[in-house]
């Protein structure tokens, strides 16, 4: 089974060694069971060493050119970036490059041209016809002295901007001969145009390029998959094609989930189906369901957890998360689960038979500028958990507003062991589930070491579990128990102290 690591969060130290800190803790990663890491945009933003990597500046500088005022990218340098991906192989485990296509930012000059003004609520409404504008769109990649490509990106590349040299004003630009694609998201009625200078796909040499780099970035780096940025603004069909190119070209075919942020499941479903199935997509209505749990002090009805999600009604293209970059406190999407609750909502994703989990960084290890600290040791025995068997079955106890539970039988190392999985968003309580036969009269723990003691299953292999107030428990055999719990222990995830 995939588990994925969102290997970063928002607010590392922009000091270029992030990419170290990951080959150090590539031997931990792996005992917890990632099969896979989601690294951060790898390509130089237009923010130096500070840019979190979505303001792209140039693709082909992996942190190998002195531009933007650095030859680090936040992360660290191409030959570190390399370093890391190969220890990930050797150690049997993937990496998923973050991509970045809908825009770029940080131009090197400026050009005079006739642009529309559109109205920030609707773009597709005008409010200024042939307007002459002086805009940041012509990027020469100075520093990097044509090293790998030399195309000049211009104007003509782009559909639009939202900043006016001339008159150093902010608004909506659409370019003269251009238009917002229009298989995109019906927000603001046409929601093609998000920031920066905003790829136009209608035009075949911006088409051309971004395949030149596709094909240039996986023979240089050798890399498994993708993780696709704001695929609600981009062309619905784009993908599809170049996507294809990257299989042909792998020969194999790459895991690869798009991000298309919105809470309404029709939504996604429509997306899935205009670009071939060609991705996963994030199961936001989830993490949505899990943050209304987390934050309405109890008034979420629990049975409705999986209700109108991805991972309900497509479970093989749905890629479940608790939390993000994007939804951190602070970010312009926050929308942070609560500490409180952190536990529960791992358990419904890593205890799962559907869906792919992926596991936050900040979570695991930490927000160490915010002060936020990692969830702890449970996460950790849920992921160990996760690593060592295989989901056999599952029946769920979705029948009470607050108190919800499931059972499962899973593989463990070549042993049929069973799980008994409780939590609640209010009050504490018990619930008698029944797990399999196979189980009768054995003798079951709390892993997490809440209830101190052991409950002994019926003939039927069945008991009554309990769970205390706003809290996770899951039981299993003692023996197994002992088993997660030292490999737990085994587990240092304590960071690196690496020089700038």
């Amino acid at each position: 089974m995939k588990t994925i690591l969102q290997a970063f969060e928002w607010y590392l130290p922009a000091n270029g060694s992030h990419w170290r800190t990951l080959t150090q803790l590539t031997p931990e990663l792996k005992k917890l069971g990632f099969t896979g890491l989601w690294l951060p945009p790898a390509s130089k933003g237009a923010a130096g060493i500070n840019d979190v990597g979505y303001g792209i500046y140039d693709l082909f500088d992996l942190g190998e050119f002195d531009q933007k005022g650095t030859v680090s990218t936040k992360y660290g340098t191409k030959e570190d970036y390399l370093s890391v991906i190969k220890t990930l192989h050797a150690y049997g485990i993937e990496a998923y490059a973050d991509i970045v296509f809908d825009h770029m930012m940080g131009a090197d000059e400026t050009e005079v041209i006739e642009a529309d003004v559109k109205a920030w609520d609707d773009r597709l409404y005008e409010l200024v016809d042939d307007k002459t504008v002086e805009v940041w769109t012509k990027f020469t990649f100075p520093g990097r002295k044509k090293h790998y490509d030399d195309y000049i990106w211009t104007w003509n590349n782009f559909n639009g901007v939202d900043y006016d040299e001339r008159t150093k004003s902010h608004e909506i630009l659409e370019f003269k001969g251009h238009q917002w694609d229009t298989h995109v998201d019906s927000e603001h009625h046409n929601y093609d145009y998000l920031m920066g200078d905003d790829l136009d796909f209608d035009v075949p040499e911006t088409v051309q390029q971004l395949e030149k780099w596709g094909k240039w970035f996986v023979e240089t780096t050798a890399i498994d998959g993708f993780r696709l940025d704001a695929v609600k603004h981009i062309d619905f069909e784009y993908f599809s094609g170049w996507l294809l190119q990257r299989k042909k070209q792998m020969g194999k075919t790459p895991f690869v989930v798009g991000e298309y942020w919105s809470n309404e499941l029709q939504k996604l479903e429509y997306y899935l189906e205009k670009s071939g199935d060609a991705m996963q997509l994030f199961d936001v209505p989830l993490h949505f369901n899990l943050y209304q749990a987390s934050s309405s002090d109890g008034a979420f009805d629990m049975r409705e957890i999986y209700a109108h999600t991805l991972v309900s009604t497509h479970p093989d293209l749905a890629v479940t998360f608790v939390d993000n970059h994007d939804t951190q406190e602070g970010q312009a999407l926050q929308s942070w689960i609560q500490p409180w609750f952190k536990e529960q909502a791992y358990s419904l994703i890593l205890l799962r038979m559907k869906g792919t989990p992926t596991v936050f960084w900040g979570d695991l290890c930490g927000v160490l500028d915010r002060q936020v600290n990692p969830v702890g040791e449970n996460l950790q025995k849920l992921l160990i958990l996760r690593h060592h068997a295989e989901f056999l079955s599952e029946y769920d106890y979705f029948d009470h507003p607050d108190l919800i539970g499931w059972s499962s039988t899973l593989n463990f190392e070549d042993q049929r062991i069973g799980l008994a999985t409780l939590l609640t968003n209010g009050s504490g309580g018990s619930k008698y589930m029944i797990i399999d036969p196979s189980q009768a009269k054995k003798t079951y723990v709390d892993l997490f070491g809440r209830h101190t003691l052991p409950v002994q299953l019926d003939e039927n292999g069945g008991a009554t579990f309990y769970v205390n107030d706003g809290a996770c428990s899951v039981w299993i055999s003692q023996e197994y128990a002992e088993k997660i719990n030292q490999r737990s222990t085994a587990v240092s995830l304590r960071l690196p102290i690496l020089d700038k």
